[in-house]
């Protein structure tokens, strides 16, 4: 699977399509990163980019545009209706495959101290890579805009930035960060009145008391009152559903919707969602889009790589071959457990019976989902990491220098493929803890499901620690991994006390006892 890391860069510019053009062709030297998406508002006077590549080219093809961006805006002659606070304003990365969020917060940390070290520009972390919590959310960040924090910068120590200097130049901050994909998503009003894109936006927004996983703001744009939102976790809060809410909304105060328009690009899952939400297809497959198959089709006539069905894993692992193995199996029982405790989650929303566990389920269904995605590519992680211990096994000992190099290589290579099945171990055990939520509160009909769900992530969680105990006792230094199994220990002990948990809730609200 090759390495692809999504960058969508935000620039404090639109108006001056030369210094856009200049941007671009910053993103374009860099050979091994392909440009998706140019998409420029006069009104917000900003522009938002996409491109994709690998890690090292996405890294460097982003710190190239910021560098651009330095030279040729200045915040103190900006203006426009988005918020901002720097040139180069915000600089998401989003995993795509053969990385994990965790890549890219390491690639936000470098970036960032790059930025701020050759460009002398503060830098804010946000979102995954963020070091406060109060710097998850973007907006926080923003508070006081450029001039505000202009001003903050330098006499409020909780506007410190994570790297670079306290103090603001032209090209004001820049935000760094790692998440999930998300839709910008803005509707347009058939009125001026800019009031109303306000007062609907309060009532979508989460923040405010609306739906989860929605930002939303009212603006002016082109004659036309705006409620420009992203939607941070498309599937959680579909698109659908919050566009319907706007219609309602809009309706209360005379008006309805002109039109609606992305900003960037949109997964195409989230709109077949919306497709099938309209049109009513309950019995719809994603297979069953004629592009989608023909791609298949097409893949496949090109000798490419499939990701395997899970047929083809069990093949692989029961193939006389050491990789894929026990971590492997480890990962892949953990994300099936995490698909039945999301399962679970998913039958209670959106059910009158269980109107009052609504937000907890929400909350469960995410996480769940999330330790599935984590778990699922961890598959590939450990084969990986084996993989590489097997590679400095066969580094070349004919000096002592090699040896020494051989002995370091080792070393480091199975510390890693103990810090795979270590990380796998606590997101079962976080797993286990899920599922005792979910199975106190949730659908009863789906109740053993639930705990099916936890009785995987166990079988997940002992199998990975055999992983972790095994490589440890292999370390040429054992005192190296003493940390890592007393984490273990730690994620053992989680795990007990939930499973003690879960039994007595099964017991009382289904009946079921061991």
């Amino acid at each position: 699977m090759p390495q692809l890391i999504e960058c969508i860069p935000n620039f404090s510019e639109a108006r001056r399509p030369e210094v856009v053009d200049e941007i671009v062709a910053a993103v374009q030297s860099v050979s091994a990163v392909t440009l998706l998406d140019r998409s420029s508002d006069l009104d917000h006077n900003r522009t938002v980019l996409t491109f994709v590549g690998p890690p090292e080219a996405v890294e460097e093809a982003a710190f190239r545009a910021i560098a651009k961006a330095v030279e040729r805006i200045d915040l103190n002659q900006h203006t426009g209706e988005h918020p901002r606070i720097g040139a180069a304003d915000v600089v998401p990365f989003v995993p795509l495959s053969g990385v994990t969020m965790e890549d890219c917060v390491a690639l936000a940390n470098r970036l960032a101290q790059r930025v701020a070290d050759q460009l002398g520009i503060p830098v804010y972390l946000y979102e995954a890579a963020a070091r406060r919590p109060e710097r998850v959310n973007l907006e926080n960040i923003r508070r006081g805009q450029y001039e505000g924090l202009k001003v903050e910068i330098e006499t409020n120590p909780d506007r410190m930035p994570d790297y670079g200097p306290t103090k603001l130049g032209p090209a004001g901050a820049t935000v760094i960060g790692a998440r999930a994909p998300l839709v910008a998503f803005n509707v347009y009003l058939t009125t001026e009145d800019v009031a109303i894109a306000k007062a609907i936006a309060r009532a979508v927004r989460h923040s405010s008391g609306g739906f989860r996983f929605v930002k939303a703001a009212g603006f002016l744009v082109e004659g036309r009152a705006q409620v420009s939102m992203n939607l941070t976790d498309y599937r959680q809060t579909p698109l659908a559903r919050v566009v319907e809410t706007i219609r309602r909304e809009a309706a209360r105060y005379g008006v309805g919707i002109h039109h609606s328009e992305l900003v960037g690009l949109i997964p195409q899952e989230a709109l077949i969602d919306a497709a099938i939400w309209y049109t009513q297809l309950d019995g719809f497959r994603p297979d069953q889009v004629l592009e989608t198959r023909l791609f298949q089709a097409q893949a496949g006539q090109q000798g490419e790589k499939q990701p395997a069905a899970p047929s083809a894993f069990l093949d692989e692992l029961a193939a006389a071959t050491p990789a894929p193995g026990g971590g492997c199996a480890a990962a892949y029982a953990g994300a099936m457990g995490a698909a039945l405790i999301a399962m679970m989650a998913g039958l209670t929303l959106g059910k009158k019976k269980y109107a009052e566990v609504q937000a907890q389920a929400e909350v469960i269904h995410a996480e769940a989902e999330q330790l599935r995605t984590a778990l699922t590519q961890a598959v590939q992680a450990d084969s990986a990491a084996f993989e590489a211990v097997m590679a400095a096994f066969k580094l070349p000992k004919d000096s002592e220098a090699q040896i020494n190099l051989r002995q370091a290589e080792i070393q480091k290579a199975t510390l890693q493929a103990a810090r795979v099945p270590l990380n796998v171990a606590g997101m079962a055990a976080r797993l286990i803890e899920l599922a005792a939520q979910i199975v106190e509160i949730g659908n009863l009909n789906a109740i053993s499901d639930g705990a099916s769900g936890a009785a995987l992530a166990r079988a997940a969680l002992t199998a990975a620690g055999y992983n972790v105990r095994i490589n440890v006792s292999s370390l040429p230094d054992r005192t190296a991994g003493e940390p890592l199994l007393r984490e273990l220990r730690e994620y053992e002990t989680r795990a007990q006390a939930a499973e003690a948990r879960l039994r007595q809730i099964l017991d009382v609200r289904g009946g079921i006892t061991a």
